[in-house]
């Protein structure tokens, strides 16, 4: 049932040889990877202005546009930062590979939790602020956000365990689309501004600011909100080997295009905020009054909305696309479990995908869906993330000393100082909104995968065996002793094909029987006579029903018989049912057997299974 199901959601399973035709396009890339920065500008704007207006009142607008570019200039730094990444990292991986190689392992795997908890975050931060573009449109839907964003969750993350070109087919369209509208509505905008056709808010002039403080600190604190404009932009160095080849060229094209489009959209439309005074209200977002502004409740009213509404939800879809595959680099350094290596029967990192959904949906129900108070646990990751980069492309660019590198050391060397401010000054503004949280969450994902890294190192070094040691190892039966165990309840057809099989792999067989009363002792007894086998027959009394304990003592009473080399192997029957719930319907000993014993070296279990017809 659950294999028709899964196959009916996520189709059949693809053959690794069609891995290639499951790569981005600069089409089909530019929207996917790039989905989280062009929709972090529907509210970057928003989010400078929640600052800045019930601060200084109407000066907000014109500090607001200043920040904007400061904003801007930022982006800049981190392109040129992210576009030598891609080419000097074409293995994907982003920060965290820049940061481990150039800074040291502890830096490395700083950047790579920042980025993990970023990914995280976009899908959470995403798909609640596409839930209240729509009930911004739809005013009744608002009490039903966090149903409505989990539903949305469920669905990406389906589409996107279907693999690279079902997701692209479904996601590709929606950003193009959001891109158009807000082009036109920004033109239309500036339009009737120029022709004197604007309707500007008759109310703006009424609004006081209650600021009395450092003019500087509150634009820093306006800039380190609107810095979510800029999340994002990591995706596309993070993702290089999605991109068909060549992929480091298509990547490069990918990203200058996305601060193209990003630096287009933002102005744009902190360009007509200034214009018609659009100050924040509760159950409107900013876009869709600039919006109201422009087109009035008409088709491009709704198409704004809902074309929001998409692509706020499809930015998760970066994360959906850069979380497995920056998982899947950290596995395979041993800082996070192997099984994110993996590839799913789609060919999409699946273990990965689905750790995101889950971890995102609990996000976004102890939130309730809200933006803004996600929205502060957002951007300090991606900040420790943009500064590590920074800092790494600078010290590889010093090491290295390469043509240019002097321009490219103050470029780098620049950003790296503007990110760490940034980051500071979002952790220390955002601290009490909740920004705590990913302060102390990062330092313990990072303990969390040294000891990760520490674990399969030892293992590493447990398993590790040099040539000569191959070379002297003998395989000869004769030369190590292996004694069976069977453990038996009763005498039945179950038990005598578990003995039958013990004596093809040694001729030391012990049946081992625990009897918990004098009456089941006698009849194994009597039964056993009956097998005219020369197997012996162990019987340990149990007196307080115990069933394990004596299986474990008996094996040590024999542990100083043992070798090394020598091997204690259980040969246990097990019934295989025909409905799963006959599983409940008999004793699991085996589990307990196996977990009791299966912790020693020199142990092996051997399963024997009957198939019940019943």
């Amino acid at each position: 049932m659950f294999g028709v199901l899964k196959r009916w959601l996520i189709g059949r399973p693809l053959q690794s040889k069609s891995i290639n035709d499951e790569k981005y396009f600069i089409r089909t890339g530019l929207p996917i990877l790039s989905s989280d920065a062009i929709s972090s500008v529907s509210y970057a704007t928003e989010e400078i202005l929640l600052v800045l207006v019930p601060a200084i009142g109407v000066m907000a607008f014109k500090s607001m546009l200043w920040v904007s570019l400061f904003i801007i200039a930022l982006l800049f730094l981190l392109v040129f930062s992210y576009k030598q990444t891609i080419e000097h990292y074409p293995n994907g991986g982003g920060a965290y590979i820049v940061a481990k190689e150039n800074l040291g392992v502890i830096e490395g795997v700083t950047a790579g939790a920042s980025l993990l908890l970023d990914y995280i975050l976009t899908v959470a931060v995403s798909i609640s602020a596409g839930t209240a573009a729509i009930s911004s449109a739809f005013p009744a839907l608002a009490k039903h956000n966090v149903t409505i964003a989990i539903i949305l969750l469920i669905i990406m993350t389906i589409i996107n365990l279907r693999g690279v070109t079902e997701s692209a087919k479904v996601f590709a369209i929606p950003p193009y689309a959001f891109i158009l509208g807000i082009l036109i509505m920004i033109l239309v905008g500036i339009y009737r501004y120029f022709t004197g056709d604007i309707v500007v808010n008759e109310n703006i002039e009424s609004i006081k600011g209650t600021y009395d403080g450092l003019y500087m600190l509150l634009i820093c604190k306006a800039f380190s909100s609107g810095c979510s404009a800029l999340t994002g932009v990591e995706a596309v160095s993070n993702a290089v080997p999605n991109f068909r080849e060549p992929a480091v060229k298509h990547a490069k094209i990918t990203l200058m295009l996305l601060a193209l489009i990003v630096l287009t959209l933002f102005l744009g439309i902190s360009a007509l905020d200034l214009i018609y005074k659009v100050a924040p209200k509760d159950g409107m977002t900013v876009l869709s009054l600039i919006a109201n502004a422009v087109f009035g409740k008409g088709f491009m009213f709704y198409y704004i909305q809902v074309t929001t509404m998409l692509i706020l939800v499809l930015a998760a879809n970066t994360a959906f696309s850069g979380f497995p595959l920056l998982l899947n680099v950290i596995s395979r350094d041993g800082f996070v479990p192997r099984q994110f290596s993996f590839r799913g029967d789609r060919l999409s990192y699946s273990n990965g995908i689905i750790a995101l959904s889950v971890i995102s949906g609990i996000l976004i129900v102890i939130f309730r869906g809200s933006t803004h108070k996600l929205i502060p646990l957002y951007s300090v990751g991606v900040f420790i993330s943009f500064t590590l980069s920074q800092f790494g492309m600078f010290r590889k660019w010093f090491k290295d000393k390469e043509k240019g590198y002097k321009h490219k050391c103050i470029i780098n060397g620049v950003g790296a100082l503007v990110t760490a401010l940034t980051a500071v000054i979002i952790g220390i503004n955002k601290f009490t909104h909740g920004a705590w949280i990913v302060i102390i969450v990062i330092p313990l994902l990072i303990m969390a995968m040294l000891k990760i890294k520490r674990h399969y190192d030892g293992i590493a070094d447990e398993l590790r065996i040099s040539d000569e040691e191959i070379e002297a190892i003998n395989f000869e039966r004769d030369k190590y002793k292996n004694k069976v165990i069977v453990p038996i309840s009763s005498i039945n057809v179950a038990t005598i094909r578990a003995l039958r099989y013990a004596k093809t792999i040694s001729d030391n067989v012990t049946a081992f029987y625990v009897g918990i009363d004098e009456d089941g002792i006698e009849k194994i007894k009597k039964k056993w006579k009956l097998l005219n086998e020369d197997i012996k027959l162990e019987i340990r009394y149990s007196p307080y029903r115990k069933i394990i304990e004596p299986l474990i003592e008996f094996i040590d009473e024999n542990q100083k018989d043992y070798k090394k080399g020598d091997m204690v192997t259980l040969v246990m029957s097990h019934f295989s049912v025909r409905t799963w719930w006959h599983i409940f319907l008999h004793n699991q000993t085996k589990i307990f057997i196996e977990r009791g014993l299966l912790r020693r070296n020199h142990i092996a279990i051997t399963t024997v299974p009957f198939k019940l017809e019943i």
